[in-house]
């Protein structure tokens, strides 16, 4: 069994896949199809439209003029436009109903890509042109099924041992219809020996959406429902459904893979006992065992601790390649290749992973491996991995030298029970950029969640499903951090209100306005959630946050204790802002929507490189939607 973390791990940090990038504009990568698919510039998705409604309102309009044309008669809104263009992959049922098939084939494969689709729609894409991850509009839906997107679909057999019920996604961070949406896949092909007898099933190694680990080393006996083929084989193309509903797809990269051919045909040992401070000590220490073995084993030092353990041996490389050599331990570690040391953690009560990217001649090199650990409270652990952009990670320690999940941190995580879950600390903004020191986090028991920095008085993120995990804050000493544990939308930084000299003026910086002054917040005792409270010239300001009717979105209200306010404004997005046919407005790259509600109006302005929405504030409510 592989360790499935160890392959994200492989996948985050050290970006081995999605090497190829499907051609966008033009059809050269795919088989020929009846015109449904295009190549277009830009897609806009209407998010009020269902698309079926839409189709029959189409169907009975076209109807209509052919009856009689009216002057001056508009057209109806239409759920899909487009404009011309490349980079964009758009399905459009109305112009036939063909799958999307691709020339070449694949078995191992990453896949990754940015999906859109439009109210109401679904699709499907088709690994090996056989096992389904569905795509449809699931926005909203608290329970996913194996029919709502992520989910591994059914097959439609009654014959016993032949029937596959489906798979539903761990959770739901769908997005809301018109918004582009992130998809990766780790398939591997199922296995058949030389006699062609199947002897591995399919396995979705993982899936994930919005950066939402979905599916979880899911195997599929049996193809799904409406495969090329019910015959199972070690390569197939990938096919997009097409006869469906409508979907566009971008940035769509993979990278097929293949067994890795290292080998390492001899490995030597050597224990030692010791309280061992670092790795140099080994140099004098006395052997207390020697001998051979098949795998990387930390269990051969037979201590649980204050021990060291060297592995020496020869790694047979297939061809010149660049190698990706990883190993995992508890205490401290060293690995050498060649006689040179290429990674290093000189320790002897730490745990983690030291890797390294070597380019190597095909043949015969040496390797070698120290081990040392001085910490009770750790268990012994040492691993050992080996990869390649185009290789499947491939392990050469024993199964109990490095189990998979290893972590000897219990997870301490925050979910709100029948009230609202508040949680004060800090929060890195996008997840690793700049750590915010005055912020809370506000979790509801529906799972609309978002992070409030109390400096600045703005939402910086907002994402649904589970709430935080507190473990960065509260294990050992901790480090007051808690991190979001859903797909997390980021807004923008800094104070979003402000007197500016003129609509042109940059916003300051948070901390930058002397006059402007947190004051904690109360808590509404019908919603128990927090009334944002702040001052700013002399003027208090109310920041009520809430989710909708049906706590699928956030509602905003800003709300003033004075009138005749003359050049203050207040910035509602900051990023890529592009209005709507409806009047909302779509925030960066069709990331997220935002509706305003209150009658002011808006200003789309540039400043500084970025694009702003601003409005002008005179002392009256500001109420506004969020929609993601």
């Amino acid at each position: 069994m592989r360790n499935t973390i160890l392959f994200l791990v492989l996948l985050s940090g050290f970006s081995l896949f999605a090497q190829e990038q499907l051609t966008l504009d033009n059809f050269n990568d795919f088989k020929d199809q009846t015109g449904n698919w295009q190549i277009v510039g830009d897609v806009v998705m209407n998010p009020n439209i269902d698309i079926h409604q839409a189709e029959t309102a189409e169907e009975e309009s076209g109807k209509k003029r052919k009856k009689r044309k009216r002057k001056n008669e508009t057209e109806p809104a239409k759920a899909v436009t487009f404009s011309p263009g490349t980079g964009i992959l758009l399905n459009n049922p109305e112009n036939g109903k063909d799958n999307l098939v691709t020339k070449w084939e694949h078995g191992d494969i990453y896949l990754e890509m940015d999906v859109m689709l439009p109210k109401g729609s679904n699709s499907g894409i088709y690994l090996q042109g056989r096992y389904e991850v569905q795509l449809n509009d699931a926005w909203g839906v608290k329970v996913p099924k194996f029919s709502d997107i992520g989910g591994i679909y059914r097959n439609w057999e009654n014959e016993p041992g032949k029937i596959f019920r489906g798979i539903a996604p761990l959770s739901n961070p769908a997005k809301a219809p018109g918004l582009w949406q992130h998809l990766k896949i780790h398939f591997k092909a199922p296995r058949f020996d030389e006699s062609g007898n199947k002897i591995a099933n399919a396995k979705f190694v993982s899936i994930e959406l919005n950066g939402e680990l979905i599916q979880n080393n899911v195997e599929v006996p049996l193809a799904t429902g409406g495969p090329i083929s019910a015959e199972e084989t070690a390569m197939g193309p990938l096919m997009i459904q097409g006869d469906h509903g409508a979907v566009a797809f971008k940035n769509i990269q993979y990278q097929v893979m293949a067994e890795s051919q290292v080998t390492l045909p001899s490995i030597a040992y050597q224990t030692y006992k010791g309280d061992f401070k670092g790795l140099e000590d080994l140099d004098n220490a006395t052997v207390v065992s020697k001998g051979k073995t098949k795998d990387i084993d930390v269990n051969l030092a037979e201590e649980e601790d204050a021990y060291g353990i060297i592995f020496n041996g020869e790694i047979l490389i297939p061809k010149d390649d660049k190698y990706t050599f990883l190993v995992n331990y508890t205490g401290g570690a060293e690995l050498s290749i060649d006689g040179k040391v290429v990674a290093k953690e000189n320790s002897s009560d730490n745990e983690g992973r030291i890797s390294s990217n070597s380019n190597l001649k095909a043949g015969q090199h040496s390797f070698t491996i120290k081990n040392i650990k001085n910490a009770g409270w750790r268990a012994p652990r040492l691993g050992f991995t080996v990869t390649t952009a185009t290789t499947n990670p491939k392990t050469f320690h024993a199964y109990e030298s490095y189990p998979p999940n290893v972590n000897d941190v219990s997870a301490i995580y925050v979910q709100p029970d029948a009230k609202p879950a508040l949680l004060r600390g800090f929060v890195s903004f996008k997840g690793n950029k700049k750590r915010l020191s005055h912020t809370i986090g506000v979790g509801t028991p529906e799972g609309i969640n978002y992070v409030y920095d109390l400096k600045s008085g703005n939402i910086i993120g907002f994402w649904r499903g589970d709430f935080v995990d507190a473990t960065p804050m509260w294990h050992s000493r901790g480090d007051g951090s808690f991190k979001p544990k859903g797909s997390v939308q980021w807004t923008f930084l800094n104070q979003p209100l402000a007197k500016l000299a003129t609509d042109k003026t940059a916003f300051p910086e948070t901390g930058e306005a002397p006059d402007f002054v947190s004051e904690g917040y109360t808590i509404d005792s019908e919603t128990g959630l927090p009334i944002f409270k702040q001052k700013y010239n002399g003027v208090e300001i109310s920041n009520k946050i809430t989710p909708d009717e049906n706590n699928n979105y956030l509602k905003n209200e800003i709300s003033f204790s004075k009138s005749g306010l003359s050049g203050w404004y207040y910035k509602l997005a900051s990023g890529k802002v592009k209005k709507m046919q409806d009047g909302s407005y779509i925030i960066g790259d069709n990331a997220y929507y935002l509706k305003l509600i209150s009658a002011q109006t808006p200003v789309i302005r540039d400043t500084n490189g970025e694009t702003e929405l601003i409005i002008p504030v005179d002392g009256s409510t500001i109420n506004y939607e969020i929609i993601w």
